[in-house]
């Protein structure tokens, strides 16, 4: 994908929800936390909660764009595709340590 393409792309995946920037990392606050208790993972605090359920929002959102449509998903849609992604995040960060 060339930049102009991928910032079309992000030009249009954020004019088609309605969550606004403070959304987002409120979201991605609270799926770094539903997915920390999902994978079980020690606490990590309220700032790399955050990162995490926003990462895991771009890798739940790029996963579910191949299998729906996800315009307009609203904040229900994006908080599951935060934790969604934000599960598969730290359970990748977790087989890693492991080894």
């Amino acid at each position: 994908m060339d930049v102009m393409a991928a910032t079309e792309f992000l030009a249009r995946s954020t004019t088609q929800t309605s969550v606004g920037w403070i959304g987002y990392i409120i979201i991605g606050a609270i799926a770094g936390w539903i997915a920390g208790k999902i994978v079980k993972g020690g606490g990590s605090g309220i700032l790399m909660n955050i990162v995490i359920g926003i990462i895991g929002a771009l890798i739940g959102g790029f996963l579910l764009s191949f299998f729906l449509d996800t315009a307009g998903g609203g904040w229900w849609f994006t908080l599951f595709t935060a934790i969604l992604g934000s599960v598969i995040l730290l359970a990748i960060v977790g087989a890693v340590r492991k080894r």
